[in-house]
């Protein structure tokens, strides 16, 4: 019988993972695809993230972010915010992956081509298709089978439409060291810098439209990119996802499959990677129950942040104002900015 068996082999479990075998527990990790895995996702990380990657001793090529910088759709409305301690990392989704499923196997964490379709427990252990193991870690991502199969998934209940990521890559030079968020009247923009000449784009949207259609909503951004060579569009959501606990019996939760909000904040891969250390101390420690209250206290910073800042978007007459909010006035959101990073 194992310690951990971790299903997902996305940057959450592995990273899970990677906790595990430097505490001396015994895990493999259940992923079916190939590493690395493309996934619709901002690639910005915050300086919290590139933290928790150092501590995990993973080196990620990329581009060094020196803040975050809010502009209306026309550009005439802007904000910036500097991070105060360390730097973010504009980085394409597949080199994160690589390089933590090259950190894993250097550990020798055996990872094996499964998708797990049932999971059962015990008093003593948990099994998932014949695989014994002491404590199971879904990091199944957004849309967590097991999270659903154990009844932990939240309904969503209300009018308001679900939100969808939307990214594509474009091959142009970056024109800034900070990640921008352009804003419409009903969906965001977000512009990380990723190489010499490489930029991603992704849209946080609740409209039903192709990608080109969601872009012309920001003219500063669309006249930047109208002669840059596009990838194809990648997509993710609904985004909203609440789970009812972290923990059920020896099932623990992390990354996406644990609840999401948003992206609005960008925060979801350093919740992901400090959560995985909390997550792996509380087994080591024999305390699996301990890991719900240090995940709410890891979290409680960017769900408040980010249940606010989407609530004041859904409200259209708000909506507009962000960006001048911001604009006008620099402490807060300086402080807001750098209370997530």
């Amino acid at each position: 019988m194992i310690d951990l068996l971790v299903v997902g082999g996305g940057p959450a479990g592995l990273a899970t993972a990677i906790h595990a075998a430097r505490a001396g527990l015994d895990v493999v990790v259940a992923e079916p695809r190939p590493a690395p895995v493309d996934k619709a996702c901002g690639e910005g990380l915050m300086p919290g993230a590139v933290s928790a990657l150092r501590d995990l001793d993973v080196d990620v090529a990329g581009l060094p972010l020196r803040g975050v910088r809010y502009l209306d759709s026309f550009g005439a409305r802007r904000a910036e915010a500097l991070f105060r301690e360390g730097y973010g990392l504009g980085a394409r989704r597949t080199l994160l992956h690589g390089a933590l499923t090259a950190r894993a196997a250097q550990l020798g964490v055996e990872v094996v081509p499964r998708r797990v379709l049932q999971v059962r427990q015990y008093d003593t252990h948990v099994t998932a298709d014949g695989t014994a193991a002491r404590y199971l870690v879904a990091a199944d991502g957004l849309h967590s089978p097991i999270r659903r199969a154990l009844g932990l998934t939240v309904r969503q209940a209300g009018r308001r439409q679900p939100r969808y990521g939307l990214r594509r890559h474009y091959a142009v030079e970056p024109w800034s060291d900070l990640v921008e968020v352009h804003w419409s009247a009903d969906c965001e923009a977000y512009v990380t810098p990723l190489g010499p000449r490489q930029v991603g784009v992704a849209v946080l949207t609740s409209r039903q439209a192709p990608y080109d259609a969601q872009l012309a909503r920001f003219p500063l951004l669309a006249s930047r990119l109208r002669t840059a060579e596009g990838t194809p569009v990648r997509g993710a959501g609904p985004l909203r996802q609440q789970a009812r606990s972290r923990v059920s019996g020896r099932v623990l939760f992390v990354g996406d499959a644990a609840g999401y909000v948003d992206a609005l904040t960008g925060e979801g891969l350093t919740l992901a990677l400090t959560a995985a250390a909390e997550l792996v101390r509380c087994v080591g420690e024999g305390r699996p129950h301990a890991y719900e209250r240090a995940w709410c206290r890891l979290s409680r910073s960017y769900r408040l942040l980010t249940r606010s800042l989407l609530w004041a978007r859904n409200q259209r007459p708000l909506a507009p104002l962000i960006p001048p909010a911001a604009a006008r006035f620099p402490g807060l959101f300086q402080h807001a900015v750098n209370l997530l990073a």
